[in-house]
């Protein structure tokens, strides 16, 4: 109860929607409060092919780092003096996020990060109450858990994002982690956190263009949609020559 309950306080408009058996078709319109527009498309897990490169935008340095793009602490792994910088903006409740983390970013990691050729930085773009809910989570835990608790958000998506009851299932995965469930409470009410979570999508979408997920800056070309291990590579050839 008290996991519906602190749900209930934090997202009191889209509360009701918690419970539908699609989730996501019902939050849609509702998704961030603050007022980002997201497609349909996307909000509905339809796949987005990856952008032609004669499409991608360049964006300049300036406005990727600027202290507004992360109201939060920087999630970030690898050499910040990479001669690479990906910046990827997801959402918790996106499917083909998931789809990264699991099966493209683990290659990613240990064959880029892991060497110091590539600093990534992951960016919070909440579609709805409950991947504003995930996000959270993962900041409530000790930074060195940030990014296994992610992981594991996106590894157990199916059993929290889309079933009737989001809120227990997200309590399951925060209790695994080590949390009680009244730290669980504590974090999701935290209406500070919420907003700053909920900033770093605005600032993405108004300034960055971002506008579905996953989103990736490499070097500031911004690159929308599922990217596999063999596209990264191509994209990062060029930019490693001679490192």
């Amino acid at each position: 109860m008290l996991a519906r309950s602190c749900l209930r306080r934090m997202f009191p408009e889209t509360f009701m929607l918690l419970h539908r058996r699609r989730f996501l078709e019902g939050v849609g319109l509702l998704a961030l409060a603050g007022g980002v527009g997201l497609p349909l498309a996307r909000l509905l897990g339809v796949s987005v092919d990856l952008i032609s490169p004669a499409a991608a935008q360049t964006v300049e340095d300036a406005k990727l780092t600027a202290p507004a793009a992360s109201p939060l602490p920087v999630k970030a792994l690898g050499n910040p003096k990479a001669p690479v910088t990906i910046i990827e903006y997801a959402s918790m409740t996106c499917s083909h996020c998931a789809a990264f983390a699991t099966q493209t970013f683990p290659t990613l990691k240990t064959k880029y990060v892991d060497t110091g050729k590539v600093y990534y930085i992951l960016r919070e773009f909440p579609f709805d109450p409950v991947s504003t809910a995930a996000f959270m989570l993962a900041r409530c835990v000790p930074d060195d858990k940030y990014f296994p608790m992610v992981e594991t958000l996106f590894e157990t998506q199916r059993s929290w994002a889309f079933g009737n009851n989001p809120a227990a299932g997200l309590l399951t995965v925060a209790k695994q982690a080590g949390m009680s469930e009244a730290d669980f409470e504590k974090c999701l009410t935290d209406k500070d956190l919420a907003e700053k979570v909920q900033a770093s999508a605005q600032y993405g979408n108004k300034e960055l263009g971002v506008d579905s997920t996953p989103t990736f800056f490499i070097n500031g070309k911004k690159i929308a949609g599922a990217i596999s291990i063999a596209d990264l590579d191509k994209e990062l050839a060029p930019l490693l020559q001679g490192k």
